[in-house]
């Protein structure tokens, strides 16, 4: 059975709770089997590299770890408020992703 995610790559997203709560960023990647995100500038981890032939660059780095997508809200640019998603069906026949709160449309 598909798991759902209710965002996708490149959505701007605010963090509901957790150590990050209230940052705003975009998402990289999603895995929709273990229902997680990456988001940028989100949950950032020290990760410690050794030098190998891929990675010739060794020492600290730090980098942004995924975390739960159920902790994380589509913000909408139009009222500027952090909102949940509807489904719309367009004349057209398109599904398209709406804001709750206005109306807008998500989907470019």
């Amino acid at each position: 059975m598909a798991n759902k995610v209710h965002v996708k790559k490149g959505d701007t997203v605010v963090v509901i709770s957790g150590k990050d709560k209230g940052k705003k960023g975009k998402v990289l990647n999603v895995f929709p089997a273990e229902g997680k995100v990456i988001v940028e500038g989100v949950n950032i981890v020290t990760k410690h590299l050794k030098p190998t032939r891929q990675v010739q660059q060794a020492g600290i780095i730090h980098q942004e770890a995924p975390f739960y997508a159920s902790k994380v809200m589509i913000y909408c640019n139009k009222c500027n408020n952090p909102t949940r998603i509807g489904k719309k069906i367009l004349e057209d026949g398109s599904k398209v992703r709406i804001c709750k709160k206005c109306g807008e449309i998500l989907d470019k």
